[in-house]
């Protein structure tokens, strides 16, 4: 329920400014529907206004109409008088405002099904209509009006939507009403939902968002003229008509839902009149006239009417007719007496004149790749020529006659790979500034006939690691400087892969360019003359390869106080050794890093290094031995000496290493050999001593006796030999140098045996054989 409404802006209406002064309205609720029509809200002999009807409250009192004749009582009201149509009884929308909760116990009155259907609402009530049939002698209507509600008080204008309609339609049977009472340029109606400030939450009371708050012109409070908590700045709605064509107006304002918090329409008396519209001003700021050309003002009105016209308030002699043409900057009036009705509107509007677009003709050359006169052009690269380097206008559209060009018609859509006619040798560029405006220029298309020498090739040399015939070229550097020598002065050089690409100036080769065929490959250069091409020729790019045999990096030993030879290949076209020398062949006396530089006929260089190293004869210095150790018996031998070596045992195989493993026992002459030719060492005697594991007195003659090899080179060395008891059976020494298994002249049985030698200088070896029947 309405009624239910708090007062959530009790506070803020009366703390807000008033919007007019303390003097109110007056209203005049006994006026009749076609008084309120011709004499105040049209009151025009430009317009026949007919059938004028008004309903309201249906069981209104006498002299209680909820539409009236409203006056400003002195105050600021925004409209001296005019039309009003409320939602209650007229007479209570004169202020200030207090509120009330409106009811006029008149359950009775109803809503209206148009305006429904207008705003979007599913039920008014209380609506108050004022209509009427209207046949205007102009082209266009407006009017002025004011919503005002008691919705704006609370939250009611988030959740009820009071509107008001401004409904026209043609006279004829089947026609459709029009709302004019729009929020501008819009087709949004005017209501208290759809016009209204930020409502905010206060306690149970949910606020909503601003819609359209600028055309909310603020609360009321106890000094308003009028009774309502708030309304809308002054409205104005607008239409085209036809001139002499009959028209049914309807008026109408309503409450949703229900009756309790009302609203009402102010309308400006006068400000609905038919009206002549010669258009909106044509300001140089946001919509001119176009440089040059002629600008229709236009009535629409008849012929039969009188005209008068007038420049900057001067009347222009001669100019009768409905519509003026006009060439320059001025203020246009125009004064209609409308015969034989003997009434006069009038209308004036302002327009300047865009300035003059300043473009320039150009000529634009492209070469033929085959003679035949048609080539690729890129009309875009003429963009800036045309526009004189002007960013602020448009970009330019390019067209094969002028008359195309002027409608606009059939544009060139590939201007950037465009084939030329022969037949037509012209083109036309348009361009437009920021309001349309358009100009245009010639473009002339030219075929280049230039002629260039033939261009040596350019050779360089594959100095990457790896010999494929790849390498970069810097074009500006090693190309370039040749073909400039040969062209006028001014011009530059692009470079393409193939003629296709140099025509249409499409995927142009980096600067520095590696090329993609080993060895030799032809490319294009385009000589530009500004946006013409001067010329294309072929150049040929060579990469000679150079990749002498045995010109890895080598090392070289030198024997101590010796000399050697370094030398390379013979054939070169120049050597350079880091020495200064330029032989193939250069001897040298100590150790270093060398490197010579050989040049081939195509200029093309290699380089060879050489690490020459100190070398000399090896001296052993001893041995150290880990014998009695079985196949683990190892050898490792001490030396000095700076060189590059390889040892051996036996004189026959050598080895990197000085380590030798798995040494059969034995008596050895260790060598240490330089791998640079410098010599082998003195030998150095080395012996490994072992014991056999078993052997076997059986008389056969094989492995009879039981003995240490070599071990009578230790003359203190001695071993005895014992069972498993512990028992001392025989003794070894330099006398006695074997065992053959006896004790005392008796055999001793097949059993495993021990023994403990002792070298006499502390080293004590211990172990166990087996003797073997």
């Amino acid at each position: 329920m309405k009624w239910a409404q708090t007062l959530l802006f009790f506070g803020i209406i009366y703390c807000t400014m008033p919007i007019v002064s303390a003097q109110n309205i007056t209203v005049d609720d006994t006026k009749s529907a076609q008084y309120l029509v011709e004499n105040v809200l049209v009151n025009s002999s430009c317009a026949t206004v007919s059938n004028a009807f008004a309903s309201g409250d249906v069981a209104v009192p006498v002299g209680l109409n909820s539409y009236g004749f409203f006056t400003n009582g002195g105050g600021s009201f925004p409209f001296s008088e005019g039309v009003l149509l409320s939602t209650q009884y007229a007479q209570k929308s004169v202020g200030p405002y207090a509120f009330v909760v409106g009811n006029d116990n008149d359950t009775a009155w109803l809503g209206d099904a148009d305006l429904n259907q207008a705003v979007g609402i599913s039920t008014s009530i209380n609506a108050t209509v004022l209509e009427f049939d209207f046949i205007p002698l102009t082209n266009f209507l407006s009017f002025d009006y004011i919503f005002a509600s008691i919705e704006y008080n609370g939250n009611g204008s988030c959740r009820f939507t009071d509107a008001f309609a401004f409904l026209i339609r043609e006279n004829i049977p089947g026609a459709t009403y029009q709302n004019l009472a729009v929020i501008p340029g819009t087709s949004t109606p005017v209501s208290s939902t759809n016009i209204r400030p930020t409502i905010p939450t206060v306690g149970n009371n949910v606020g909503c968002p601003a819609v359209n708050q600028q055309y909310f012109n603020g609360f009321n409070g106890s000094t308003s003229p009028i009774n309502y908590a708030g309304q809308t700045v002054v409205m104005n709605s607008q239409s085209n008509v036809i001139a002499g064509k009959s028209y049914h107006i309807k008026l109408v304002i309503a409450n949703d839902k229900n009756e309790f918090y009302d609203s009402a329409v102010f309308l400006k008396a006068g400000s609905f009149a038919p009206k002549i519209d010669l258009g909106p001003d044509r300001l140089s700021s946001n919509n001119p006239v176009c440089f040059g050309s002629t600008y229709t003002i236009d009535t629409k009105l008849s012929a039969s009417y009188s005209y008068k016209w007038f420049k900057n308030n001067v009347e222009i002699s001669g100019e009768t007719k409905p519509s003026l043409d006009v060439k320059d900057t001025g203020t246009y009036k125009v004064e209609v007496v409308f015969l034989p009705a003997s009434c006069m509107a009038t209308d004036e509007i302002r327009l300047e004149y865009a300035p003059e677009i300043m473009l320039s003709d150009a000529t634009l050359a492209q070469c033929d790749d085959n003679g035949d006169g048609i080539s690729i052009f890129n009309l875009t690269q003429l963009d800036n020529i045309i526009k004189n380097n002007n960013t602020s206008l448009g970009p330019v559209v390019y067209y094969e006659s002028f008359t195309d060009a002027q409608g606009k018609l059939n544009p060139i859509v590939n201007p950037t790979t465009y084939n030329n006619k022969p037949a037509i040798p012209m083109l036309y560029a348009s361009v437009s500034n920021s309001f349309g405006c358009a100009n245009f220029a010639k473009v002339n298309l030219v075929i280049a006939n230039n002629t260039i020498p033939s261009q040596n090739p350019i050779a360089t040399c594959d100095i990457d690691a790896v010999q494929d015939g790849l390498y970069q070229f810097d074009l500006n550097a090693q190309v370039s400087p040749q073909i400039m020598s040969s062209v006028p002065a001014g011009m530059i050089v692009e470079y393409y892969a193939n003629t296709a690409d140099a025509i249409s100036q499409k995927n142009i080769l980096p600067n520095i360019f590696k090329n993609t065929t080993p060895n030799q490959q032809i490319i294009q250069a385009r000589i530009v003359n500004g946006p013409d091409c001067y010329g294309i020729i072929p150049i040929r790019l060579i990469v000679n390869t150079f990749s002498p045999p045995n010109f890895q990096e080598e090392t070289v030993g030198l024997c101590s106080g010796l000399k050697t030879d370094l030398r390379v290949a013979s054939g070169f076209s120049r050597y350079l050794w880091n020495t200064g020398e330029t032989t193939e062949q250069i001897t040298v006396s100590s150790a270093g890093n060398y490197s010579v530089t050989v040049t081939d006929a195509n200029g093309c260089e290699a380089t060879k290094k050489f690490t020459v190293t100190s070398s000399e004869i090896a001296v052993i210095t001893g041995a150290v031995v880990n014998d009695f150790s079985g196949n683990k018996n190892i050898v490792e031998l001490k030396f000095s000496g700076n060189g590059n070596y390889e040892f051996s045992l036996d004189g026959l195989i050598y080895q990197e290493s000085p380590i030798f493993e798995a040494i059969a026992p034995g008596k050895y002459f260790a060598l240490a050999n330089d791998k640079n030719g410098c010599g082998l060492s003195v030998p150095f005697e080395v012996y490994v001593l072992d014991y056999p594991r078993f052997f076997t007195p059986n008389g056969d003659g094989f492995n009879e006796v039981w003995e240490i090899k070599n071990l009578n080179l230790f003359p203190s060395a001695t071993s005895i030999i014992y069972n498993r008891f512990g028992k001392i059976l025989f003794e070894i020494n330099s006398i006695n140098t074997g065992w053959n298994g006896k004790y005392k002249g008796t055999a001793l049985p097949s059993d495993d045996y021990w023994f403990l030698l002792n070298f006499g200088d502390g080293k004590l070896i211990k172990g166990h054989f087996s003797l073997k029947r």
